[in-house]
């Protein structure tokens, strides 16, 4: 099958997903993959997945891969039949799938696993993995992993995060793997049962600087070996593989570690937000690893790309947020009008629509920059330094316009708030 078949055959599959009539779903892998308590209460305690063979594809990679600069203009809001049809089926998924699945998954703390069931349908993973190993990858996608997250944090932030992990694992080692790392690990983001994979980037430190890491990694042979903590890395306990950041000869480096490691180790961590993706402190004692990539490999982009993906899946959080007040602003009447009628909540919406647009263009710039292979740390910063900040005032005056009713769970507002305040705190984790 050739690439123009594959990605007719994954456009196909989009198209479907709207109107299919999904199966109730088991997670068949879990009785391996559960909880496994093994020391103190306070301890690390918790196992990770069970190891994954990861295997060479065979030497089918005469050389490493890495996708092309996209060809069109820096900044072009057009977007092409492939995008515009993926948006709309990621739009109908976040609001048949992810919304009425949220509420129920931060309650409970813990990933549906028939989400994910239906997530795997839509074949996300491909867009990661070059044509050379089984994927739909033929340049560098950027924007469209900007809008796959942004239709994605509008049906549910942490659900939304957690589905866009393992291709952001994906598209680091698309990016910057070497062609041994590669030829062991994408092929099995093309596969039908692709893995579960996240980023372990965050300490528990105040005032914490992703380029300043306690966790620290030595030589060992021909390999690494980490040792240090990470904290609220999502789904870690299910992590086939993991990316991991640490301190390298007095620089910051990123490491591939695989699930089983001994070594390796979890514990609860728990946070006000992101409760659904079940976020865990890792614990890594002498842990082998592998570096990531060769001599291209691009600490700050890494970090940059990663903001993007935050900010992209905050502003589809936030467009949920303005969404959901004007409606209950119009339905809601007091004194014989509706609410919208006076001025101090009609100018907190207009706010809103204005600081939306506002954060949208800077994300879609930066990440237009980078599709293009053009720098664009000074964009993602600004980009990230906005969304930081005005989405948890939207978040906030999403809960003010609710009243009082916001402050409970009847209302998602609350949820959006809590959630919204982990772009301010999260690096990484993610990646465009």
């Amino acid at each position: 099958m050739n690439a123009n078949q594959m990605q007719g055959l994954g456009l196909n599959v989009l198209n479907r997903f709207a109107q299919s009539d999904w199966p109730d779903r088991l997670g068949v892998r879990k009785s391996i993959e559960k909880l496994l308590y093994t020391g103190t209460r306070t301890g690390f305690q918790l196992a990770g997945a069970m190891a994954r063979q990861f295997g060479s594809s065979g030497g089918k990679l005469e050389q490493k891969q890495r996708l092309p600069a996209a060809a069109k203009g820096v900044f072009d809001l057009s977007l092409s039949d492939e995008q515009q049809m993926m948006r709309d089926t990621l739009q109908r998924f976040a609001k048949d799938v992810l919304r009425p699945a949220a509420a129920g998954a931060d309650h409970e703390a813990v990933f549906p696993a028939d989400v994910r069931a239906q997530a795997l349908e839509l074949g996300l993973n491909f867009y990661a993995v070059p044509e050379a190993l089984g994927g739909m990858a033929a340049e560098q996608s950027v924007v469209t992993n900007t809008l796959m997250a942004e239709d994605l944090g509008y049906g549910d932030f942490t659900l939304g995060a957690a589905l866009l992990a393992p291709m952001g694992v994906a598209n680091a080692l698309t990016r910057w793997g070497s062609r041994a790392q590669q030829e062991k690990y994408l092929p099995a983001f093309a596969d039908e049962a692709p893995p579960l994979a996240a980023f372990a980037v965050n300490e528990a430190q105040p005032a914490f600087d992703p380029n300043r890491l306690s966790t620290r990694a030595e030589r060992n042979g021909s390999g690494y070996v980490l040792n240090g903590e990470k904290a609220l890395v999502l789904l870690a306990r299910e992590a086939e593989l993991l990316l991991v950041a640490a301190q390298l000869d007095g620089a910051p480096a990123v490491f591939i570690v695989e699930g089983g490691s001994e070594g390796l180790g979890f514990r609860e961590d728990p946070g006000m937000g992101l409760r659904a993706a079940e976020t865990l402190r890792a614990r890594f004692e002498n842990v082998r690893a592998d570096k990531l990539g060769d001599d291209d490999f691009d600490y700050q982009a890494f970090l940059d790309l990663g903001a993007l993906a935050w900010c992209a899946l905050a502003i589809g959080t936030c467009q949920s947020v303005m969404d959901y007040v004007v409606q209950y602003a119009n339905e809601r009447v007091a004194f014989g009008e509706p609410i919208s009628h006076r001025q101090s909540v009609a100018f907190l919406i207009a706010d809103m629509a204005i600081e939306i647009d506002a954060m949208r263009l800077l994300v879609w710039n930066a990440a237009a920059l980078a599709e293009a292979g053009k720098p664009f740390h000074r964009e993602a910063y600004l980009a990230r330094l906005l969304t930081a900040e005005k989405c948890m005032k939207i978040g906030n005056d999403g809960v003010q316009i609710v009243g009082g009713h916001g402050f409970t769970k009847e209302h998602p507002v609350e949820r959006w708030y809590r959630d919204l305040r982990a772009v301010a705190v999260m690096h990484s984790g993610l990646h465009a």
